[in-house]
């Protein structure tokens, strides 16, 4: 039987990439400030000089994990909601690629570690926010705004309701790497997320004019 080569006889190419594993894997258990290069280097099974040859410095090894990791999910959403469909129908296959694709990954840490570190790294949560927050915020806002205008949806502050979409998404990351190792139950983040769009897609459908008993919060009759 064949055994597996040894890291160093891999391809150069493959490298990169497991360097990163190995990174995503120290910043996990022991934060990004508390992680070394030298614990990223171990981790990869290489030397420290290979950990630099490629990335300079640890901010950039945080970066290219995130453009890595995260970045095509954001691209996932963006090619899903550019399709002519009902916005209602969109936000479902958006939560779906959550449910499906970022929620189980390795990488939904990332966010956790961002809250935690963002006060101490300023810059890397600039990078983050501009990255990835504002990117996903804006997609939510323009499908919002277009059900509005379609009459898909009543008015709405759609700022403030794209907030609300993402509100229960960080919080099913925060509860899996922070809470759910010590609960009974894992937390069941399909359901969760059809309860959120049931209750989201309920409140933004125009009621009847039998049904309306008010103006709606922050809109002109």
């Amino acid at each position: 039987m064949d055994k597996q080569p040894a890291r160093w006889k891999r391809r150069k190419a493959d490298r990169p990439a497991e360097i990163l594993d190995a990174a995503l894997d120290c910043f996990a258990e022991r934060g990004f400030a508390a992680t070394r290069m030298d614990d990223v280097a171990a981790r990869a099974a290489v030397t420290k000089g290979t950990v630099y040859l490629y990335f300079k410095t640890k901010e950039e090894l945080f970066k290219a994990l995130v453009r890595s990791k995260l970045l095509p999910d954001i691209e996932r959403l963006e090619a899903t909601a550019s399709a002519d469909i009902p916005v209602a129908v969109l936000l479902e296959r958006l939560l779906g690629i959550w449910v499906e694709h970022v929620f189980p990954s390795r990488a939904s840490v990332l966010p956790k570690l961002m809250i935690a570190e963002a006060g101490n790294f300023p810059e890397l949560a600039r990078f983050y926010l501009d990255e990835l927050v504002k990117r996903a915020r804006g997609l939510l806002r323009s499908l919002l705004r277009r059900g509005v205008e379609t009459g898909e949806f009543r008015p709405v502050d759609t700022d403030h309701v794209a907030y609300c979409l993402l509100s229960p998404l960080l919080f099913s990351v925060l509860w899996r790497h922070s809470f759910e190792p010590h609960d009974e139950a894992p937390l069941d983040i399909a359901a969760l997320c059809r309860a959120h769009l049931d209750t989201l897609l309920n409140g933004l459908r125009p009621a009847t004019k039998a049904a309306r008993t008010g103006t709606p919060l922050g809109v002109e009759p």
